[in-house]
């Protein structure tokens, strides 16, 4: 055994590599060779593990205190191309030959072994016949130096497809390696995003390629993250992102990104590349500070780049991170928004997703509209009475029924009243001659009546006029003419008297007509104008929203009141016994 073994005698099959120290998932991997003129600096310490392809540099490094495991740059050299697949007889033999290569470099009998790296990972199959040869080839590698004590670790530099046939492939490729995905991101993409949005697409892209694998049935502890920080044009990395500190916050965020991935999905390995230097365009003097980031984002005891840059980090180690207390599934604007909050009111909604997408409107329209506990309440006592007759027992049955909670239902009134004051807020266009006279023939046979209204409702805000179905409560054309009544509404209780009796729409001139037309014309382009004025708030909301995994909120205009209609504040059609109003001659 050659005196350069390290611990091979003590090595365990679940270890990650003979040497390195039982890492807690993940492990953290970087790539160095000689032409990483900062390796030393940086990267040969302990708490680090160091990948290379040279027995000097690694025995350094392990002198340092640092582990290594065995970086092979060139697998195109051993199982040929899609194109140009080696001949398979040859497989074997070359196995054989890295795994006992691995082993002098690694000092280790049964070394992790980095394979750079597969081509045409995204290639849908059928695939042609010499990329099906090339596939076996690298099927037959990684198995035999598997066989041979070692643990591949297969680089991935595409999006795999694991669509029909090469499902099967994959899995077998699982069985026996490690599968790297190579996640290259555009340095001044992200940071363009900023540290919420930036930090939610990188954690989001490395889920998705992930995801891939387990869906079908490759196990997290067969899948690694790489991280790139490669400064040469369209390769991904840096991109030419300046000034340099722009770049040192992406490195930081990439860093936060993957350990959080890692951690929820349990991969097994975090591997960094990019940092050789071997050419004009790879020469980039910033990258040794760049891996300081790296190092100190992930375990601060590795390199003090707060001390070494200065004002060119921002040290904020929580901005845009998910750092959510237990039961907490999303906060906006550091106000929690519960899993418990979510489960009761999805008991109404009947869907969770549904509810969460309510709760964040909700916390969006209380920035913009101040509805206070003392209105809600009053809202509810006005529903109770005009609604079941008074009768606090048969309400807290109806929301039972619907699997509200006298909470839940407070709240939705609570929703009522700011929509009520936002679309007030709203402006909307004039109608036009046209709108007009189209709705007059839409809505012909809607009942119309003149009517004098005390205190002005909202559906007839100057307090007389024509009122009209579409917006007016029922029992408003139940009145007898020249009669007045008392209605009591969710609204408020109202004087009605009836001028006249009621008649069709299109039964009214339309010189009496038309400014109770333009009224619901206006009232319907503002709840037109609102709908696009939520969209736009709960995407602007997405930067001060947290949520648990990034599982964010769909967009959507949600009326929870249409779950429990005796909760809406709208009147149009309304009737009932316990709100027919009372007539005085």
């Amino acid at each position: 055994m050659p005196a350069a073994l390290v611990g091979s005698a003590a090595a365990r099959p679940d270890e990650l590599s003979c040497g390195v120290a039982d890492p807690q998932p993940p492990a953290w991997i970087d790539f160095a060779d000689g032409s990483v003129t900062f390796w030393r600096e940086r990267f040969a310490r302990p708490g680090v593990i160091v990948a290379t392809g040279g027995s000097l540099l690694a025995a350094e490094a392990r002198t340092a205190g640092a582990a290594t495991v065995h970086w092979d740059m060139y697998l195109r050299k051993r199982v040929g191309t899609p194109s140009e697949p080696a001949d398979a007889d040859l497989m074997q033999r070359r196995a054989d030959s890295l795994f006992d290569y691995a082993v002098t470099v690694s000092g280790c009998e049964r070394p992790l072994i980095a394979l750079n790296e597969l081509w045409g990972a995204s290639l849908p199959t059928p695939l042609t016949p010499t990329a099906e040869r090339y596939r076996a080839n690298v099927l037959r590698f990684v198995t035999r130096l598997s066989e041979r004590g070692g643990r591949p670790a297969l680089l991935v530099s595409s999006e795999p497809f694991t669509g029909g046939d090469a499902g099967a492939w994959w899995r077998a490729i699982g069985e026996v390696s490690d599968i790297v995905l190579e996640k290259y991101a555009n340095a001044n993409l992200i940071w363009r995003d900023g540290a919420v949005d930036g930090s939610r697409r990188l954690r989001t892209g490395y889920r998705a390629s992930a995801a891939k694998l387990f869906a079908i049935g490759i196990p997290p502890s067969r899948v690694g993250l790489m991280i790139g920080f490669q400064t040469g044009a369209g390769s991904g990395g840096r991109e030419g992102l300046q000034p340099r500190s722009r770049w040192f916050d992406v490195a930081k965020w990439q860093a936060f990104a993957a350990e959080q991935v890692s951690r929820e999905l349990r991969l097994t390995h975090v591997w960094s590349w990019g940092w050789a230097q071997r050419n004009e365009r790879s020469n980039d003097p910033d990258k040794t500070f760049a891996a300081c980031v790296w190092l100190w984002a992930r375990e601060p005891g590795l390199c003090d780049a707060p001390e070494i840059l200065g004002d060119e980090l921002d040290a904020d180690r929580r901005a845009g991170q998910i750092d959510l207390p237990a039961g907490v599934r999303c906060v906006y604007d550091g106000n929690p928004l519960t899993a418990s909050g979510v489960a009761a009111l999805a008991k109404v909604t009947g869907d969770r997703e549904l509810a969460l997408t309510a709760l964040v409107v909700r916390a969006v329209e209380r920035q913009r509209a101040n509805v206070g506990t003392a209105q809600i309440l009053a809202a509810e006592r006005r529903i109770i009475v005009a609604r079941f007759g008074g009768s606090g027992a048969s309400y807290r049955a109806a929301l039972a029924e619907r699997g509200a909670s006298l909470a839940v239902a407070r709240a939705i009134i609570g929703d009522e009243l700011r929509r009520a004051e936002i679309h007030e807020g709203l402006i909307a266009p004039r109608p036009s001659t046209a709108d007009v006279t189209r709705f007059r023939a839409t809505f012909a046979g809607a009942p119309a009546r003149r009517l004098v209204v005390s205190p002005a409702p909202s559906w007839l805000p100057d307090g007389s006029g024509l009122a009209l179905a579409t917006s007016a409560p029922r029992a408003v054309f139940e009145i007898a003419s020249r009669h007045t009544a008392t209605l009591r509404t969710a609204e408020g209780v109202f004087k009605v008297r009836a001028l006249e009796d009621a008649a069709s729409l299109g039964a009214v001139s339309l010189t009496i007509a038309r400014p109770a037309i333009v009224r619901e014309l206006t009232r319907e382009r503002r709840a037109d104008a609102y709908v696009a004025w939520t969209i736009r708030q709960q995407k602007n909301a997405e930067s001060r929203l947290v949520c648990e995994r990034d599982r964010l909120p769909e967009h959507g205009v949600v009326s929870l009141s249409s779950f429990a209609p005796f909760l809406s504040l709208h009147e149009a059609g309304t009737a009932s016994a316990d709100s027919r109003p009372r007539e005085n001659p």
